[in-house]
């Protein structure tokens, strides 16, 4: 199993197109310990020219143009993505679907709720089904394992997922009509892969309601988890004003029961920061909080960075 990180940044990415923050205007400058990066994406591969992509980013084009593995054989019209797995209607994570409405046929796995949300009262998602034949939308059950890749020649071994439920919420644009109607644990999921026996969980969204996705992360081979905000309080103390970190729905890195505190060092595996907001000092290669991080065990994602399982 091969991940790569397309994008490793929260929404509206590093530095942000309208922010003047401290962080921002570092990598604007262009100082070398101040990564820019795009929008969080991430792309599973179970064998050679088959891929996953989790999420759909909207900086999702510009991500898959720059890596070639990508690209459409000569004369062709299609690519190795086999299909996307959406972990949530949230914007930063399915506006990259309008990027793929190329006529190409695809299949689409996201929860329930989630499918009836883009599907019924966002209308413009109908342009996908214009390829022949048109996008499938498949429910993805919660706690159960379903396998998405098994090679027909044997030669490489099912890749499995699980949808996790994180706890979070559904977001602002859907309509109250429509939230009442919907399950509230699949508004916000993790996602466990395993292939060869190899584990992988990713959850850039920990909302601090449910625990489940623990047990996940400490028996993993890699996970990629929710480093959004250093501290609770990270965007009052830069604008002045706003929501904490819990409030938005992202379990903040330090502090008590701060990422750091509530998963103690790993026993196996490798544990990385992913979906890090403009506003987080863990950006700065140079900063105490990166320091920190990489003292507990941690790294810290960027574009470009890949894993081989």
């Amino acid at each position: 199993m091969r991940i790569k990180v397309l994008g490793s940044a929260a929404g509206g990415g590093f530095p942000q197109w309208n922010c003047g923050c401290s962080n921002c205007d570092c990598a604007r400058r262009g100082l070398s310990n101040f990564k820019p990066r795009t929008q969080a994406q991430i792309a599973v591969s179970p064998a050679p020219a088959t891929w996953f992509l989790l999420n759909a980013s909207p900086d999702l084009r510009q991500q898959l143009l720059h890596d070639s593995e990508f690209a459409p054989a000569d004369g062709t019209r299609g690519t190795p993505i086999s299909a996307l797995i959406l972990m949530s209607a949230d914007v930063d994570g399915v506006m990259g679907l309008l990027h793929l409405r190329e006529f190409q046929p695809l299949r689409i796995y996201a929860t329930p709720s989630v499918l009836r949300v883009l599907t019924e009262e966002n209308t413009l998602f109908r342009c996908l089904e214009r390829s022949v034949p048109p996008v499938l939308w498949e429910a993805l059950p919660l706690d159960r394992t379903i396998t998405i890749y098994h090679s027909a020649g044997e030669t490489k071994a099912a890749l499995t997922c699980k949808a996790v439920p994180l706890g979070g919420d559904y977001p602002d644009y859907v309509s109250a009509g429509l939230r009442k109607n919907l399950a509230k644990e699949e508004a916000v999921i993790g996602l466990e892969f395993v292939q060869d026996g190899k584990r992988f969980i990713y959850a850039p969204s920990l909302s601090g309601h449910n625990d489940e996705w623990k047990c996940h992360a400490k028996d993993s081979d890699l996970a990629l988890l929710d480093g959004t905000f250093w501290t609770d309080n990270e965007l009052i103390d830069v604008r002045g004003s706003g929501k904490t970190a819990r409030e938005i729905g992202h379990v903040p890195l330090s502090g008590p029961n701060g990422l750091l505190e509530q998963l103690p060092p790993a026993r196996k595996g490798r544990r990385v920061l992913i979906h890090l907001n403009n506003t987080n000092p863990v950006l700065d290669e140079k900063s105490a909080a990166n320091q920190a991080v990489r003292d507990a065990g941690w790294e810290v994602a960027y574009d470009g960075m890949e894993f081989q399982l």
